[in-house]
């Protein structure tokens, strides 16, 4: 099953728009795949070079990919997903993240039987929530939506 285009940010009604002052440059990374574990690291890869393109700091490059690696690890091992898709958005000060799948949602009914202490895996979306400004997800019929804000230090990216 394909994925379709994610739409991004506020609409325009939604937006107040100054007409003497420009509209800050929207920068947009798009990459579809298989949800196969090889695909965790490639989108990994894909997020930080497209960050370091815009010139976004190394520490909000390194927050992105954490954010990316875990999304996409979470569609590789819980979704049953055959594709997951990678959006990214940068408007100089936020980066946007959206990671979407074809699979489906499913909860964790239980409780976690190993001890946090030896948990060696399920914290990713903790992660996320950690380094991000904000986190959603959107679980439909047709599969997971998750979108993560990264708030970028203002006046630290280049041109």
């Amino acid at each position: 099953m394909a994925i379709a285009s994610i739409p991004f940010g506020p609409s325009a009604p939604d937006r107040a728009v100054d007409p003497a002052r420009p509209l800050p440059r929207r920068e947009f990374a798009v990459r579809e795949a298989d949800a196969a574990p090889g695909t965790v690291p490639t989108m990994r890869r894909f997020a930080a070079e497209a960050a370091r393109r815009w010139n976004v700091p190394a520490e909000a490059v390194d927050r992105l990919a954490l954010v990316v690696s875990e999304l996409v690890t979470n569609v590789v091992q819980h979704s049953h997903s055959v594709d997951v898709l990678v959006a990214i958005e940068f408007d100089g000060s936020v980066l946007t993240v959206e990671v979407k799948d074809s699979g489906m949602w499913r909860s964790r009914w239980s409780a976690r039987h190993i001890p946090e202490d030896a948990a060696t895996g399920g914290l990713g979306l903790e992660l996320v929530r950690h380094v991000s400004t904000w986190w959603l997800a959107f679980p439909s019929p047709s599969g997971t939506r998750v979108v993560a804000s990264l708030t970028v230090a203002p006046g630290a990216h280049g041109p």
